[in-house]
């Protein structure tokens, strides 16, 4: 390990400067490797458990670790609890189908320290140990200019399990609000601190690894399709508000999902009427670049159900051999930032190959990152 690995150009060990949040919930199964990975990285590893009923909490114990029980499933608020155990400034967001490596995490901390309005740095995302994530090669390809001298691509959305964040950042907006639960979770905070004026950026230095789960994936489906609503409402000016509402009422599909997210937006609105805070018309002038990409992907109108699980073999391989096509787009996909992070199952559950082709969808967010939900049979539910 080189000194620049271990402390830094600060001078001071990683591990007072970088602790690591792990969130769990009923992954009992398969988290011991993924325990294993985080605690060879040699720092502060806080796990907090989501209410998990499969005995999740019993095997993190016995590797070691200590884990902070809820009794009730809080969804991404649950990385509150666990910022309020850290002590260092910076902390590494992963959920329990990711690990990242120690390589580049100085560079990320010096990058923090150099930059105080920096709050969110985004890393690489590999799947498969192969596979560079479509996510990251959106990102790196950000078109919106830096006006802060803050070195990396300039995003204005992340991925919650591949993110270190400034802990006095975090704090200072609330961290993640409980009542979105899951499903575009990134979109309140990142809204949230853009309007503080935080910046985040995408540094591919520091990579996460993700062997991505479909647990739970359908049921955050509607989650995902109400967050996007609420937070062009509380946060973006009537135009554009009205303007990315009827696209995402036209993009997702038509199935029992929708019907769900729908009704569950709907019911929220006298909340997001009280709520309601517009940002600048500045910042949201660069959120509308970014939605003009993305409608220019969007899928047919009566679309009705994701396709099946997309084919890592046409993405970017983590050496730069290969690189997909950034206007790609395939069969049907799902909501809004609804499981982006469960973008690749496990390799025995991809179809046939020849189900495969046009299945991989990349599709400019106007977060400036990939919106790429799971393309899964959806089967109308």
């Amino acid at each position: 390990m080189t000194d620049q690995i271990e402390h830094g150009a600060a001078g001071h060990p990683l591990c007072e400067r970088l602790s690591v949040v792990l969130l769990t919930y009923n992954c009992a199964h398969r988290i011991d490797d993924i325990l294993r990975r985080l605690t060879e990285l040699r720092l502060p590893l806080v796990v907090v458990d989501n209410a998990s009923a499969d005995g999740t909490p019993g095997v993190v114990e016995a590797a070691g670790v200590r884990v902070i029980r809820l009794c009730r499933n809080i969804g991404a608020a649950a990385r509150n609890v666990g910022v309020g155990w850290v002590s260092t400034p910076y902390v590494a967001f992963c959920d329990d189908d990711g690990w990242y490596e120690r390589a580049g995490l100085a560079e990320v901390c010096d990058r923090f320290d150099a930059h105080p309005a920096l709050a969110i740095v985004n890393t690489r995302i590999l799947v498969d140990e192969h596979f560079v994530d479509p996510l990251s090669t959106e990102m790196a390809a950000s078109p919106l200019s830096d006006t802060a001298g803050v070195p990396g691509s300039v995003i204005m959305g992340f991925m919650a399990g591949a993110c270190i964040a400034r802990v006095s950042a975090y704090e200072s907006v609330g961290g993640y609000h409980e009542r979105f639960f899951m499903g575009a979770e990134e979109e309140t905070l990142g809204y949230a601190l853009i309007m503080a004026g935080w910046q985040m950026r995408y540094v591919p230095e520091a990579t996460l690894h993700h062997r991505a789960s479909l647990a739970n994936v359908r049921r955050m489906r509607p989650y995902g399709l109400r967050n996007t609503l609420w937070n062009a409402w509380l946060r973006r000016p009537w135009r554009s508000a009205l303007r990315w509402t009827l696209f995402v009422l036209a993009d997702a599909p038509k199935n029992a999902s929708w019907i769900r997210g729908v009704g569950m937006a709907v019911a929220g609105i006298p909340w997001v009427i009280r709520h309601r805070r517009p940002m600048s018309v500045e910042l949201d002038a660069q959120l509308r670049l970014l939605d003009a990409r993305r409608f220019a992907t969007r899928r047919p109108l009566f679309t009705w159900r994701q396709s099946d699980a997309e084919d890592p073999s046409g993405w970017e391989r983590a050496d730069g051999s290969a690189q997909v096509g950034l206007a790609s787009r395939g069969g049907a996909g799902g909501e809004p930032r609804d499981g982006a992070r469960d973008s690749l199952v496990e390799a025995d559950r991809w179809p046939p190959a020849e189900r495969r082709r046009d299945q991989l969808r990349v599709r400019p967010s106007y977060l400036g990152v990939v919106d790429r939900t799971i393309d899964m049979r959806d089967d109308g539910q």
